[in-house]
């Protein structure tokens, strides 16, 4: 990713600029709300970027400028898809702040998760009442707010935007990916709960409909046409960053799952195993327990979702689940996916910079080590 730092640079200064304009709007009001413009802060202060890289990459891929992002010319054309590219990551960052009280985490990128610094603000300032439910309200409503502030943000680079139809053709992506990504959000914690009712031939099809709609889509395909929109792609274009976006976006939520159980603490900033306390029936686990005999299927039965798992027992069943074949059959998967993605990339219609950056950025998200 030849220029991938410096697009990261280019997005982080507008994020600066806008939570300088929004948090003055907090210090106003209250001194009692610092917390909320020092969270904020910090959360969108790290991560990979990827959403961020790949709107901005699916904007060049359409318009085939061929600039140099290090060049100060240019800025003002940039400023609609580096904006869209920012409000994706804090649309991101509300996601994160929502899921960690979900899942009951009590970490985020190794540091503790924003509920958490909220019940600790809390314990700490001696207040009255839980500090557990301040927190998870507290962080609930930080949430909301970076939510509604991706929304403006969004806005303010498509005010900019010339081509009016463009303009609403990349709202139109942001909010069905908004509507795509809550939904995928719902059927993960219904698989959590729900699976016990289910067919057990539906097990791999209803865990593979939630990395579709929670993640895949949400991670790189969004994204890529968000940014394909705001450059005015064709139907066609649209249809190869799709084809492109969709298999990666699959592989790279598998990629996660395999962290989820088998993952360095680290490196990933989450407690190993961390996907096995919380329940996920991801398609690692479906995959298990199509392979495994009845009575090792009970046991991980029994033992998913156990907060309390010891590390002997987070082992035991690590070791069940590669010994199955799963892993070598979700790398497998891995493998296909990406295969396709490339081969939906080779044949694309976009610049060829675009083509080379989106095929090292398959690269950085299929292969990493958090």
């Amino acid at each position: 990713m030849a220029h991938g730092s410096r697009l990261v640079d280019m997005v982080h200064e507008r994020i600066e600029d806008f939570l300088a304009e929004r948090t003055s709007i907090l210090r106003e009001i209250s001194p009692d709300l610092e917390p909320l413009d020092a969270f904020s802060r910090r959360f969108l202060s790290g991560g990979k970027r990827f959403r961020a890289l790949f709107c901005y990459w699916g904007w060049e891929a359409i318009g085939g400028r061929g600039f140099d992002p290090f060049a100060a010319e240019g800025g003002r054309d940039r400023f609609p898809v580096v904006s869209a590219a920012a409000a994706l990551e804090l649309f991101h960052a509300a996601a994160l702040l929502h899921d960690d009280i979900i899942d009951n985490s009590d970490t985020r990128r190794g540091a503790p998760s924003g509920h958490r610094l909220f019940e600790q603000l809390h314990a700490d300032s001696g207040w009255a009442g839980s500090a557990p439910e301040f927190g998870r309200a507290s962080a609930i409503l930080l949430g909301d707010l970076l939510l509604g502030w991706s929304d403006e943000l969004l806005d303010e680079g498509l005010a900019a935007l010339p081509d009016r139809a463009a303009a609403r053709r990349a709202r139109s992506e942001f909010m069905r990916m908004r509507t795509e990504v809550t939904a995928g959000q719902y059927l993960d914690i219904l698989e959590e709960r729900a699976w016990q009712s289910q067919a057990e031939s539906e097990q791999r099809l209803r865990a593979e409909r939630v990395i579709v709609y929670k993640s895949a889509k949400y991670s790189i395909e969004a994204p890529l046409v968000i940014g394909g929109a705001i450059a005015g792609a064709s139907a066609a274009q649209f249809d190869s960053l799709r084809a492109f976006g969709l298999p990666l976006g699959i592989a790279y939520q598998l990629r996660d799952d395999l962290l989820g159980v088998f993952g360095d603490p680290e490196v990933t900033g989450k407690p190993s195993g961390d996907d096995l306390r919380e329940g996920k029936r991801t398609m690692l686990i479906a995959i298990a327990r199509e392979r495994l005999a009845a009575g090792q299927r009970r046991l991980l039965d029994e033992l998913l979702g156990d907060p309390e798992l010891a590390p002997e027992q987070i082992r035991m069943l690590q070791q069940t689940i590669r010994e199955c074949g799963a892993v070598d059959e979700v790398e497998a998967l891995i493998t296909a996916n990406v295969d396709k993605a490339a081969a939906a990339l080779e044949a694309a219609p976009i610049s060829r910079d675009a083509r080379a950056e989106l095929g090292s950025l398959a690269r950085a998200v299929t292969r990493r080590t958090s």
